[in-house]
């Protein structure tokens, strides 16, 4: 919703009654008994306005709302004295609806309490200076009801800008929601599929021999099970060319680990597809392993996957998988190393 173009008019309105006001000033210069002070009023309620329209920002600045408010209160302590009060002195209380004027501006720009002040002197000092009738005659009372208004106006506005804020949070929430829900449901299917797509053709050999496997089959049961757990720990390290090569590698007899630990989550499509490319040449290269570690890094390290290849069980293959590399001081694991690679987060130029 733009709210730039009521706001322009709303400025434009108060710009126009503060000329107004000035113009009545102006007329009725000859009409007091001393110029100076009238002219000194019409001067600082010019600079006041003025900066009270032009300044940016939904709420008026401290040092700005107490030079408004100094401003209410000058201006009648200082034009008053010149004013002839007699039967009727017209418009020459102009700086009476001038100061209405200006503190329903405070009033918009979300000053209230300071516009109070500047309204209840105005009266307070009307009373001491002309009488409790010039409340009504002098329109002391129309510039209370200005901000009465002004103050009512803007404080309905607060309040719906409030409920349409909790709304819009709302529905962001909603809509977060939903996308998560959305994200788990497409997350189920796909593991379904994928598991389906895997395992129903060794299913329906199941169902066709009645449960009587021999131990190829039992041997490629395990495999399956096996690529099922790589979907749900290794999946972002998994590509077409990586499950054929981890399927192949187990077939062989060798034992391959995928450990997914997130440090892909920030990388692009390119990126992501150079490391599928890079894993799935690695566990070619491992064909002589007995045991293949793939990992993710985690994020801040240069390298994205290490892929390691021993050829002996035990202790000291766990401790070589675990080490820094096959350039480690302990001379004795390095026949226990394959391979080993790092593969690189971005591609080096």
């Amino acid at each position: 919703m733009r709210v730039s173009a009521p706001a322009s008019m709303a400025r434009g309105l108060a710009a126009l009654f503060s000329v107004y006001h000035l113009v009545l000033a102006f007329t009725t210069l000859p009409r007091v008994t001393d110029v100076g002070p009238v002219v000194a009023c019409m001067v600082l309620y010019a600079a006041a306005t003025a900066m009270a329209l032009l300044v940016r920002g939904a709420v008026l600045p401290v040092w700005l709302t107490c030079f408004c408010l100094a401003t209410a209160v000058v201006m009648p302590i200082v034009a008053a004295p010149v004013v002839e009060l007699g039967d009727a002195p017209g418009y020459a209380t102009w700086w009476v609806a001038a100061v209405g004027t200006l503190m329903v501006i405070l009033v918009v720009r979300q000053r209230m309490p300071f516009a109070w002040v500047g309204v209840l002197f105005l009266a307070v000092h009307t009373v001491g200076w002309a009488g409790l009738d010039a409340l009504g005659s002098l329109g002391v009372l129309g510039s209370v009801v200005w901000v009465a208004v002004g103050t009512a106006f803007a404080s309905a506005m607060n309040r719906a800008t409030r409920v349409t804020r909790d709304f819009v949070r709302a529905e962001q929430e909603t809509a977060d929601w939903q996308a998560a829900q959305d994200a788990h449901v497409y997350e189920r299917q796909f593991r379904l599929s994928q598991t389906t797509r895997m395992a129903l053709p060794m299913l329906q050999r199941i169902i066709d021999s009645c449960g009587d496997l021999d131990e190829v089959d039992r041997a490629e049961c395990l495999h399956l099970e096996q690529a099922i757990r790589d979907e749900i720990r290794g999946r972002s390290l998994l590509s077409d060319d990586v499950r054929d090569e981890v399927m192949r590698l187990r077939r062989r007899g060798a034992t391959v680990q995928l450990h997914d630990d997130g440090g892909l989550d920030d990388l692009d499509a390119p990126d992501i597809r150079r490391i599928h490319a890079r894993v799935a040449e690695a566990l070619r290269q491992a064909r002589d392993a007995d045991n293949v570690i793939v990992r993710t890094v985690s994020e801040g390290s240069d390298s994205a996957v290490t892929v390691v290849g021993l050829r002996l069980d035990g202790a000291a293959s766990e401790s070589a998988a675990l080490g820094a590399g096959p350039d480690d001081d302990d001379g004795d694991d390095d026949d226990s190393v394959a391979l080993w690679l790092e593969i690189p987060r971005h591609e080096r130029t």
